[in-house]
C-alpha cells in the first residue's frame, strides 16, 4: 500500500487515533523526558468479550486478537520507548471462531528494554499499561478506550499523583489532521510505514506462535514519532445509530 501511494503520488495515512489523544502523548513526552530515568519495561493488557460470528473472529475478513486490538499494545510500546523491536516470542491459547482467543507476547527492544502485553477476545473489559524506568513508573488505565474518559497515574521516588482527561472524540481529530495534511501538502503522522512497523511485528509474533521459537526481526528505522505538537481536542459527540453492524458483545 505504502508503494503504491509512493507511485501514485498521494498521500497515506493510518488511522492511529491515540495519535492525537492528550492522554497518550503526555504519557510517551513523560517517558521521552527522563522522569521515569532509564526506562526498562512496558506491560499492557487488552480485553473484551467478542461473541462468536463478529468479524473480528474470522480470519478471512482481517480478524483475529493480535490485528484488532494487539496493535494498540505494540504501537504503545514502540511509541514511549521512541524504538523498534528486536526479538519477539508469542503464545495463542484458545479460540474464539476460527482465530485465537487469547495472546501473550514478549519484545525485546535494544537498550535491555522489555515489553509484555496479553490481550483476549474472551475477558472482562481490560485497557491499560505501564511503562517502568529506574526513577519512577506511569500507568495508564484505561488506556486505549474511545467511549470513556482516560487517565494516568505518575509514580516518581515513591509518591504518586492521578491526573484524569474528559472524554473527547477521537475520530475527527484524525480527519481533521488528515485533510489539513492534503491542504498543507505535507505528509503525515502515522504514515504507511508507521503501520508497516506495526504489522512486521505481528507478523513474527505469529510465527514465534506456529514455531514455539523466538523471532528475530530485521533492522527497522523509524524517526517520526507522535508528539504534543499533534494533539487535536473535540466534544465528545452521542454513539451513533448502527446500520448492519454489530458490537463485539453482539448488541447493537
Amino acid at each position: 500500500m505504502a508503494a503504491a501511494a509512493r507511485a501514485g503520488g498521494v498521500r497515506l495515512m493510518v488511522a492511529y487515533r491515540l495519535h492525537f489523544e492528550r492522554t497518550n502523548l503526555e504519557a510517551a513526552e513523560i517517558a521521552r523526558s527522563g522522569r521515569l530515568g532509564e526506562l526498562r519495561e512496558f506491560s499492557s493488557a487488552f480485553a473484551m468479550q467478542v461473541v462468536p460470528g463478529n468479524i473480528r473472529t474470522r480470519s478471512e475478513t482481517g480478524g483475529g486478537v493480535l490485528y484488532d486490538i494487539g496493535i494498540y499494545c505494540i504501537n504503545a510500546a514502540r511509541s514511549l520507548f521512541r524504538d523498534e523491536p528486536l526479538e519477539v516470542r508469542a503464545l495463542l491459547a484458545g479460540r474464539v471462531g476460527d482465530v485465537e482467543q487469547s495472546v501473550g507476547a514478549l519484545l525485546r527492544f535494544p537498550g535491555d528494554r522489555i515489553a509484555s502485553f496479553v490481550c483476549s477476545f474472551d475477558s472482562v473489559k481490560v485497557s491499560q499499561y505501564r511503562i517502568a524506568g529506574t526513577k519512577g513508573d506511569l500507568q495508564l488505565d484505561p488506556a486505549y478506550e474511545y467511549a470513556a474518559p482516560l487517565r494516568y497515574r505518575l509514580t516518581l521516588n515513591g509518591e504518586s499523583r492521578e491526573r484524569r482527561f474528559a472524554k473527547r472524540d477521537q475520530f475527527a481529530p484524525e480527519l481533521l489532521y488528515f485533510s489539513d495534511c492534503l491542504i498543507q501538502g505535507r505528509d503525515p503522522e502515522p504514515s504507511a510505514e508507521e503501520g508497516l512497523a506495526d504489522v512486521r511485528v505481528i507478523r513474527a509474533l505469529y510465527r514465534s506462535a506456529e514455531t514455539g521459537r523466538a523471532v528475530t526481526l530485521a533492522p527497522y528505522s523509524r524517526r517520526e514519532r507522535p508528539g504534543l505538537e499533534q494533539e487535536i481536542r473535540r466534544p465528545p459527540i452521542d454513539k451513533p445509530a448502527v446500520i448492519h453492524a454489530q458490537a463485539p458483545s453482539g448488541g447493537q
